[in-house]
């Protein structure tokens, strides 16, 4: 994949939009955010290799070069903090839409940054807002990472039973193709934002509705069954004791592991 491959094909993406493809590097989401200060308002790094992948709470994310999209968008919202949060549920829709559109593969949600295919994730999203000194806004830096083939002998063992991939074996341009529908896609969105009705598209693919997951925070893990998500793409739950809760932060585990698409 290159630039002048990539940049006809996208749609409704910002004029002036700077795509840089490399072929390695640490991080995408680390690389845009050391060199924020210097780029436009609106760019992309593509990597077609991650040596440090990184994903939400510490975690790292197994970038093996040559099967997988590893992108992060710079992005200078004029959103308020609270619609910061539309973001990832924002490329969460994307990256579903792109699939489906480009492979006509069902994909689903898993609260709240992660895209399902087959009952695996084929998708994460790491979403970093940097603040200035006053507290305003300097930036966000969203990063995806999407296994789009099975790497050579499969993934590793500690991994095998969770990732998975859109794609069973390569097809030419497909790379390049699901890196152009994920832009086009999110640019949709992200540039109608708030007023854009996404619980429409998210609500669909919502996993685990009716199921029962623990609900994982600093102060802990609660049971709790899934309702649902509200306007904002909040999880809706209700836990042992009857309350219920919109949940804008945390983590949710099956109960039991399941949920096959």
């Amino acid at each position: 994949m290159t630039e002048s491959e990539l940049l006809p094909l996208l749609r409704g993406t910002p004029e002036g939009l700077q795509v840089r493809i490399v072929e390695s590097c640490d991080s995408t989401n680390s690389a845009l955010k050391r060199d924020a200060g210097a780029l436009p308002g609106d760019s992309v790094l593509i990597a077609l290799g991650q040596t440090g992948g990184r994903g939400r709470l510490g975690r790292s994310f197994y970038s093996p070069p040559g099967h997988g999209l590893y992108m992060s968008l710079l992005l200078r919202p004029a959103l308020s903090r609270d619609d910061l949060t539309l973001l990832t549920p924002a490329a969460a829709v994307a990256v579903c839409r792109a699939v489906e559109g480009l492979f006509g593969v069902k994909a689903g949600i898993k609260w709240v940054n992660d895209v399902y295919i087959r009952g695996k994730k084929v998708c994460g999203i790491l979403t970093e807002a940097v603040f200035d000194p006053q507290g305003g806004l300097a930036h966000v830096v969203l990063g995806l990472g999407v296994n789009l083939t099975p790497p050579p002998g499969g993934f590793p063992a500690e991994l095998a039973s969770v990732a998975g991939a859109v794609l069973e074996t390569d097809r030419p341009g497909a790379l390049t193709a699901l890196a152009a529908a994920v832009l086009s896609e999110f640019y949709a969105i992200y540039t109608a934002l708030p007023a854009y009705d996404l619980h429409a598209a998210y609500a669909p693919r919502l996993l685990y509705v009716g199921r029962d997951v623990l609900v994982s925070r600093g102060d802990g893990a609660r049971k709790a069954r899934v309702l649902g998500s509200d306007g904002r793409c909040r999880l809706l739950v209700r836990y042992e004791d009857g309350g219920q809760e919109a949940l804008s932060g945390g983590e949710i585990t099956l109960r039991p592991l399941g949920g096959a698409l």
